[in-house]
Formats: structure tokens, C-alpha cells, sequence
């Protein structure tokens, strides 16, 4: 137990040092630069005709005509058009971006830390992508019923804080130490490291699940203060892909270096014992034969 919470620590400072990478501040950065590469790339090619529509739409609507006319202003549809096509188009950015990053993200930082700290590990190559994928939705759909199941007991004040931070918590742990060790381990291997380690590990996905709401507060920020809401987004994204780069390296030290440790303490192989020459015993015994000596010879 002391020493599952000796390698937390470890891999804990070992992951914080790490995200001063400059890999992994480029990693963190990328969702920003999809974002500002497909804004620019939407917008040159269909920015007008998405307004253009957009207005229709909203002129279309027979009760916002009539609160347009009663407010005095006829060209607030000219107005209002260019920001619900910035406010549409934004998420499903946003979505995709950090999609990309938690496809490809993990791989590579788990890469990084196997070649700087455990480069002599050998890879039995446990899972594939193809399992993967299906590990991690298939634990995504468990844990969504499950939180669709305990919905009536967020109205409990103390189980609200309780039970949705436990299931994203079991959700991250699976999903993350499953691709910290895909490359690595064998399936024999990792199902013993998620049961030795399987509280280190639930803390862990607790612990990310609770870093992980820090950018839904900025993001919040952004929607009360409407005038920062271009700096506060692109901030709480930035915190957000950072968030999952620490988290991802948090579990590739943590499994990597359980994983390490466990090969170790395995038994050596004892060698093969050397039977001893048995002139007696019979041809096909697993004995070489011997040759005879001169003595045997003239005999």
C-alpha cells in the first residue's frame, strides 16, 4: 500500500516536470492551432452565405420580426447573425479539437516517457488500436449508465460530490492505464496491475476528473463576461489540453514504472539441470551417446 502511494508521488512530480516539455507544450498548443486553421479556412469559404442564411432565418420568424419592430431596430438581424454563426461553429471546433488531441495525444506522451525513462522495458504489445478503442468505449458506455442510473441520487446533497467524481474517476483510470500500458504490457500483465493498483489508479482518475473542471470554470467566465469571452475560451482550452497531457503522463509513469517494478519481482527461471553421463542408461533417454574409450575398443 505505502509503496503503491511512494509511486503516485513519484509519478506525480515526474508528470508536472514533464509538462515543461516542449513536446508536450506543443501538444497543448495544437487544439489552438487546429481551431485558428479551420476558423480561418471556414470562414474563408463560407463565412458569407453562413450569415447570409443566418439572417434569412431570423427574419423569417414572424415573432422576431414583430420584436424587432417593437424595439425599434430592423437591422438587429444584420447584427445578431454574425455572432450565432460564431457561437454555432465554436463548439463543434472546439469538440473536434480535443478529440484529436485525446486520439493522438496519449500515444505520443506515452512514447516520450518510454524512450527517456524506461527504454529497456520490453514491449509485449497487449492490445492493439482496434482494442483499445473498443476498451475505451465500452467503459465510456458503462459509465455512462451508470451515471444515467444515479441521477436521482445527485438530489442527496453529500452523494452529489460523491458519485459522478467516482465514475469519471473509474472512466479515466480504465481508459488511460489501458493505453499507458497497451504497448507494453501483456493481458495477464495489466489485468494484475489493475488489480494491485486499482486505489492508486481510482485516485488518480478522481484527482484528473477534478483538474478537469477547471477549464468548464473559464469557460463559464467567458459566457458571464461576454466582452472576454475570445480570451477566456481559447484560455480555457489551452488548460484543458494541458490538463490531459498531465493526466496521460501521470498514468504512463504510474504503469510504466508498476509495470517495470512487477517484472522484477517476478522469479528468476531456474536453469536447466545437467544430467549426469549414465553409461547404463538406454539409446533415446536424452543423453548423448559417449565414445568409447581405447580400453573399451579392444574389448
Amino acid at each position: 500500500m505505502l509503496a503503491g502511494m511512494g509511486l503516485l508521488l513519484d509519478s506525480f512530480w515526474r508528470a508536472t516536470a514533464y509538462c515543461l516539455h516542449k513536446r508536450v507544450i506543443a501538444w497543448s498548443l495544437f487544439p489552438l492551432l487546429f481551431m485558428a486553421i479551420t476558423a480561418w479556412l471556414l470562414g474563408y469559404f463560407f463565412w458569407a452565405d453562413a450569415v447570409v442564411w443566418t439572417e434569412g432565418v431570423l427574419q423569417g420568424v414572424g415573432w422576431l420580426h414583430t420584436v424587432w419592430s417593437w424595439m425599434g431596430v430592423q437591422s438587429l438581424p444584420e447584427l445578431v447573425a454574425p455572432v450565432l454563426v460564431v457561437l454555432s461553429v465554436t463548439p463543434v471546433l472546439v469538440v473536434v479539437s480535443l478529440l484529436l488531441v485525446a486520439l493522438f495525444m496519449t500515444p505520443a506522451l506515452v512514447e516520450l516517457v518510454a524512450q527517456r525513462r524506461f527504454p529497456a522495458l520490453e514491449r509485449r504489445q497487449g492490445a492493439t488500436l482496434i482494442g483499445s478503442l473498443l476498451w475505451s468505449a465500452g467503459s465510456s458506455l458503462i459509465a455512462l449508465i451508470a451515471l444515467l442510473v444515479s441521477v436521482p441520487l445527485w438530489f442527496v446533497p453529500p452523494l452529489v460530490v460523491v458519485i459522478p467524481p467516482l465514475i469519471w474517476g473509474w472512466l479515466t483510470y480504465r481508459v488511460m492505464a489501458f493505453d499507458a500500458l497497451s504497448a507494453h504490457a501483456s493481458k495477464p500483465e495489466r489485468r494484475s496491475l489493475f488489480l494491485r493498483h486499482r486505489l492508486a489508479l481510482m485516485l488518480m482518475g478522481v484527482v484528473c476528473g477534478y483538474l478537469g473542471a477547471a477549464p468548464a470554470i473559464v469557460w463559464a467566465s467567458g459566457v458571464v463576461f461576454v466582452a472576454a469571452f475570445w480570451i477566456l475560451i481559447p484560455v480555457a482550452i489551452w488548460i484543458y489540453a494541458l490538463i490531459f497531457a498531465f493526466s496521460s503522463l501521470w498514468f504512463a509513469h504510474f504503469c510504466l514504472a508498476a509495470l517495470q517494478r512487477m517484472r522484477e519481482e517476478e522469479p528468476a527461471l531456474p536453469e536447466a539441470p545437467i544430467i549426469p553421463y549414465a553409461p547404463d542408461a538406454p539409446q533415446g533417454s536424452g543423453t548423448a551417446p559417449v565414445p568409447p574409450t581405447p580400453q573399451e575398443k579392444t574389448t
